[in-house]
């Protein structure tokens, strides 16, 4: 059983996303090695708080240290605003609290922010270093945010900008990508923008547990969409309520009355996307749920039919969720969803003309909603995906072979 020293900037148990990916990791380590994981003190309490009330026995092979720079380093940090900078600067002065603690490991391992264009400096550390997963969000096309305010354009490509300034010219990223000994890429797209041939593998950053899958009656009377996630363009739900639109435009009054989509989630395009609703008279068919608990997120999961996402992100922790109901996933062609996927349990869209994408998507509703048979065949496609590829213990396996092979 080997140590490994793991630097986790986002972890909490009882959050989703980059937090909930964090703690699942530091488990799936402790499933077969020894861990020292080191994480920002106000993740502190949230770890306190679950170890005491869920026990297990991996925490045995776990030890968690805290490290924060000092009060008049971060005081300008509040919240989400300022953490990409913080963590740049975090990244820098753990490396001096590693050495003080007079640790003993075999391996270190940057965990995350999951970021393909933001150095690691584990690796002066003298031992084995695995970095990732890391990756990016792409550039969304433009045609994908003219129905929103111009500024989410500006901050697309500005974000973009910054992205290639780090993967060109940063040497510190240089030194990252050339002094690791094992890259754990979220996609395809990732060995490309790096410039790496070698000692990496494939490994998305997201997975999921097992909450109990039973095959749904894909003949059941209700044909229940379901999509989830922040109201931001990238996500893509104004493509989402288009798309939903056209498919009961091409269905009969008694049809219409036994389909519906459901969009959980918040945010800054609540009001726009409402307003769309709204014109296209789809008020009574659409439905709007702000964030729920996981718990009952599952249970809506397990009551759906299929899982519409066309997000234009990197990654996406929903799929593999909607991957472990048995759901038929509907996404886009891409590098984040449209390589989770495979035409026996999804549609992947291609990406081009903005109303030729609704139209697309549409037709893949269509033809999910008029055979049953067809949504039970890729719902079991579905669940085989999520066995083999995205259920947290997949993961872990993966990254011992990893561990086992530097």
């Amino acid at each position: 059983m080997k140590t490994i020293l793991a630097t986790a900037y986002a972890i909490n148990p009882f959050k989703g996303s980059e937090d909930g990916m964090g703690w699942n990791f530091v488990m799936q380590i402790a499933r077969f090695n020894k861990v020292i994981a080191i994480t920002r003190e106000n993740n502190r309490p949230h770890i306190e708080k679950y170890i005491a009330e869920n026990p297990d026995s991996l925490y045995d092979n776990i030890q968690f240290l805290y490290f924060d720079l000092p009060y008049w380093m971060r005081f300008w940090k509040k919240g989400g605003q300022g953490a990409m900078l913080y963590y740049l600067i975090w990244q820098r002065g753990i490396m001096s609290f590693i050495k003080k603690q007079n640790l003993k490991f075999d391996i270190v391992h940057n965990l995350n922010f999951h970021n393909d264009w933001t150095p690691s400096f584990l690796w002066k550390l003298d031992k084995p270093f695995v970095w990732g997963p890391v990756g990016h969000h792409p550039l969304i096309p433009a045609q994908y945010l003219q129905p929103f305010a111009n500024k989410y354009r500006i901050i697309d490509r500005l974000t973009w900008m910054v992205k290639q300034f780090f993967w060109k010219i940063s040497p510190a990223l240089h030194k990252t990508v050339k002094n690791a000994d094992h890259i754990l890429c979220m996609n395809n797209s990732v060995p490309n923008i790096l410039g790496i041939q070698s000692n990496y593998s494939i490994a998305p950053s997201v997975a999921t547990q097992d909450f109990g899958w039973k095959e749904f009656d894909s003949y059941k009377d209700k044909f229940t969409l379901i999509s989830a996630g922040r109201f931001v363009p990238l996500k893509g739900f104004d493509l989402t309520i288009r798309a939903f639109s056209e498919f009961l435009n091409g269905l009969d009054a008694k049809d219409k009355e036994n389909c519906e989509l459901l969009l959980i989630g918040s945010g800054p395009e609540e009001g726009f996307l409402k307003s769309l609703v709204t014109d296209l008279k789809l008020a009574d068919r659409v439905t709007f749920i702000s964030w729920i608990e996981r718990g009952e997120l599952m249970a809506k999961f397990k009551d759906a039919s299929a899982f519409l996402f066309p997000s234009h992100e990197g990654a996406g922790m929903v799929v593999a969720e909607a991957l472990s109901f048995g759901l038929p996933v509907i996404c886009l062609d891409n590098e984040g969803p449209g390589q989770f996927i495979s035409s026996e349990n999804g549609f992947a869209i291609p990406m081009g003309d903005y109303d030729q994408t609704v139209t697309g998507l549409a037709a893949a509703i269509q033809e999910l909603h008029a055979s049953p048979e067809k949504r039970k065949k890729m719902g079991i496609a579905a669940r085989k995906q999520f066995e083999n590829c995205f259920h947290w213990d997949r993961r872990g396996e993966q990254l011992q072979k990893v561990y086992a092979d530097l």
